[in-house]
């Protein structure tokens, strides 16, 4: 007991004899290790506002925002009475700070965490006590322990009524970035502006949802229909983020056949393969450094998927071919038009790479839901085709604009792009485009016109009425054919864009062209 007393007297006074908060913590903690046996203690500080904890043990690392619920001091703080923390329970929290911690902790197997108030009941801080031993109530217990928190926080208001100029100082500056964040992303807003147009609440709102996606590591999950710019979205994430001077890869997983796509993302080596005369450098290793864009995920075969799944969890892959891995440090991005719910019932995408691509999932919304973009966009497309021609149309008239607002667009900003491209050509330079030089997609014109359906039917080269089909199966087919060539003969013979119009991979379009003997002519 008189040694326990002396022990107690010693510490005291060492606490006392500190004269700012820093040094009282790292006092503090120091006699709690050395006195109870700990493997580490932790001090952290609340500040004014109450929203931030602070370790400055941990650096950049140690800063803590109380809102978030992905560390346990933001519960206990709610709770406000100690707890106790295993080794299992902290490997299921996914906060980088917290597991920093832990890492510099040593990985104990046990934690005690416990909040500290002054007399008034205002919280000051957390403790954090790391022990292999996990029998906390003999340390907790003691009148030792019990009085050397008691004397820790009537020390640690002292120092808030001396230091109260360095915490306004400190709210002032956090304040001044939040500020200076704000202008930033204010200003990289109006710079995708430039690439995408709209005024609608829509395209605001994914424009600042894209600067805040490029300001972290997640991985960005794009989707929308087909032509919306999901491919502007991921070049946009690059761009403003830290990643931005390393390369920018693009992976369409429709367009390569399910043959080569996993050589060409994981490469190979020199007769991997029947072919391989020569090593290949695949796509993730080129994206080091940089942004892997996969594009049309939900074409990705599902063998793939796996091996995928895999690499975003500890970015090491292996070529074919070789016997050691390669490790690439590459930010994902993917996009896909295809609903991946949907495909996951039907067994065509796994669930757990779902998740792991999703870590922020943006939506792209279809033309037709944001009809106030469709003048901005017009007279975008006019000024890019006069830049690259020298010559164009002022700019469109209202009726012009009056015709187009009725029309859905099924191939969104793409399908109205080649719209007004072909509308410029037809435009004398300097007026505005006209209502009868707009070629809108002849398919449908009953958006347009109120045509009936069975004259809309006719209106396709090659089709019997709908009371003349004796061979449903046969006039289904006979349909699909007549679409798919007046879809060619659209874009000039381009599948890759009439297979995005119709929303589906090129290889599936290819097959229904030779299925159908449909030419590009």
């Amino acid at each position: 007991m008189q040694t326990e007393l002396h022990t107690g007297i010693d510490m005291a006074v060492a606490l006392i004899r500190q004269d700012n908060l820093p040094a009282l913590l790292k006092t503090a903690t120091r006699q709690l290790e050395n006195t109870f046996g700990l493997t580490r203690c932790w001090s952290l500080e609340l500040d004014l506002s109450g929203r931030t904890l602070q370790c400055a043990a941990l650096g950049e690392q140690g800063e803590f925002d109380c809102g978030d619920f992905s560390h346990p001091f933001a519960h206990l703080l709610q709770q406000g009475k100690a707890r106790e923390l295993s080794r299992a329970a902290s490997y299921r929290l996914d906060h980088e700070g917290f597991q920093a911690m832990v890492e510099a902790s040593n990985r104990p197997r046990s934690f005690w965490l416990e909040p500290l108030k002054g007399k008034d009941g205002r919280t000051l801080g957390i403790l954090v006590l790391c022990n292999e031993e996990p029998e906390w109530e003999g340390i907790t217990a003691q009148p030792l322990y019990r009085g050397l928190l008691t004397l820790l926080s009537h020390q640690w208001v002292s120092q808030f009524k001396t230091s109260d100029q360095v915490w306004q100082q400190r709210l002032l500056k956090r304040s001044l970035d939040h500020l200076h964040d704000a202008a930033t992303v204010r200003q990289r807003c109006e710079q995708l502006a430039n690439t995408l147009v709209g005024n609608s609440k829509a395209m605001t709102d994914l424009r600042a949802q894209i600067v805040r996606a490029a300001g972290s590591q997640l991985s960005v999950l794009v989707q929308g229909e087909t032509g919306c710019g999901k491919d502007l979205v991921a070049q946009g994430i690059h761009r403003f983020s830290n990643r931005a001077e390393g390369p920018f890869v693009v992976v369409n997983c429709a367009a390569i056949p399910d043959s080569l796509l996993e050589s060409e993302l994981f490469g190979h080596t020199k007769g991997a393969f029947s072919g391989a005369d020569r090593a290949k450098e695949g796509l993730l290793a080129q994206a080091d450094g940089g942004t892997l864009f996969l594009d049309e995920i939900g074409d990705m075969p599902l063998a793939l998927q796996s091996k995928l799944l895999r690499v975003l969890e500890s970015r090491r892959f292996r070529p074919l071919g070789a016997q050691q891995e390669q490790h690439s440090d590459f930010r994902l991005v993917a996009a896909t038009h295809q609903p991946l719910s949907s495909c996951i019932k039907e067994g065509r995408f796994r669930r757990d790479l779902l998740y792991r691509l999703s870590q922020f999932p943006l939506q792209v919304q279809p033309l037709r839901d944001r009809p106030e973009d469709l003048e901005a966009l017009c007279r975008h497309f006019i000024r890019e085709y006069t830049a690259r021609e020298g010559v164009g149309p002022m700019g469109i008239s209202s009726h012009a604009l009056s015709m187009l607002a009725g029309y859905s667009f099924p191939g969104n900003a793409r399908e109205l792009r080649n719209i007004v491209e072909f509308a410029c050509l037809q435009t004398p330079v300097g007026d505005d485009i006209q209502p009868e030089v707009l070629r809108l997609d002849d398919l449908f014109p009953s958006q347009e016109t109120g045509v009936p359906s069975d004259v809309q039917v006719q209106m396709v080269p090659g089709l019997p009425r709908a009371d003349q089909v004796d061979d449903l199966r046969a006039a289904a087919q006979a349909f699909e054919a007549a679409v798919i060539r007046e879809r060619l003969r659209q874009y000039g013979g381009n599948r890759a864009q009439a297979a995005e119009s119709l929303g589906l991979p090129k290889r599936t379009l290819a097959h229904k062209c030779l299925k159908y003997r449909v030419t590009e002519s």
